[in-house]
């Protein structure tokens, strides 16, 4: 039985945090059976049983039980299979501020919410010592290869588009270009991460600097491969190298904690200039050696 009688709008509330509450704990306890590093491990079944706790303290106010979310439990399971236990847990995590929100609201009616906020601070810090999966440790190697294959292939193709203007032979020129870069680049990754003194394997580094720009071109130069219309091609071209650049430091601001926007109006902003520059370089040779394709 509750400590504490509680009013109908206070109960909704408690209700949907126990569903919460133990949404998170059976998502913790399904990814910890994959978790391999100890510690880790270790980890997230702590924030599973605190998550556990945290429902039955929350059940003795509402005097009921809840079924867990099992969508979420589905899609933040496969999400942290997919791109990482760092990267999908604190993405729940950060979903988690919502409810921490509303606990601070119901302080008063139950006075065990401190102990709740308190646990959920205390996970916070517990996962920023979980920054040790590969793909994390070489997210370096990652932003050079998008970076670069963003940065030159989108002005090289926006200056191709309007020198040419013919798409067969701007995705050839740009497919020649892009995978040339991509070896140079991998290659010049590798002579930086062993001449560095970062604990990195050189040649993991120069695979994922590598494997980074080539997606990249192949995400850039899709378009000219698909429509026939070359304006059409480089405004999807534009497009796709946002949504590149979007996604990857959603990801890297989420799994390491860092700003989003600045990072990402940062990267955009040099990418869409080189482009911009590289189109009026374009036109501009065009125009003086009359090229006509």
């Amino acid at each position: 039985m509750p400590t504490t009688e509680i009013n109908a709008e206070t109960k909704a509330q408690v209700l949907a945090m126990q569903r919460e509450e133990l949404t998170g704990y059976e998502t913790y306890k399904k990814l910890a059976t994959k978790i391999k590093d100890p510690h880790n491990r270790e980890v997230i079944y702590k924030i599973a049983n605190d998550e556990q706790g945290h429902y039955q303290t929350l059940k003795r106010y509402s005097g009921e039980d809840v079924s867990p979310n099992n969508l979420k439990i589905t899609f933040f399971y496969w999400l942290s299979r997919i791109l990482g236990l760092t990267f999908g847990i604190k993405l729940m995590e950060r979903g988690e501020e919502d409810a921490q929100a509303a606990y601070t609201k119901i302080r008063e009616s139950i006075p065990e919410i401190e102990k709740i906020l308190e646990d959920e601070e205390e996970h916070e810090q517990l996962l920023l010592g979980m920054l040790d999966e590969e793909g994390l440790k070489y997210a370096g190697s990652v932003v050079l290869g998008l970076n670069d294959a963003l940065v030159e292939l989108t002005g090289a193709l926006a200056g191709l588009t309007f020198a040419f203007q013919n798409t067969n032979i701007i995705a050839l020129a740009g497919l020649i270009t892009g995978i040339s870069a991509s070896f140079s680049m991998a290659a010049s990754e590798y002579l930086s991460t062993k001449s560095g003194e970062e604990d990195l394997d050189p040649i993991k580094s120069a695979v994922y600097t590598g494997l980074a720009y080539i997606f990249t071109v192949i995400v850039l130069i899709l378009p000219y491969l698909i429509f026939s219309n070359y304006l059409v091609c480089l405004g999807f071209t534009i497009l796709n190298a946002i949504l590149v650049i979007a996604l990857f430091n959603f990801y890297i601001a989420v799994a390491k904690d860092l700003e989003f926007k600045k990072r990402f109006f940062e990267m955009a902003g040099i990418s869409l200039g080189v482009a911009a520059l590289s189109f009026v370089i374009g036109n501009i040779i065009r125009g003086v050696f009359g090229i006509d394709i």
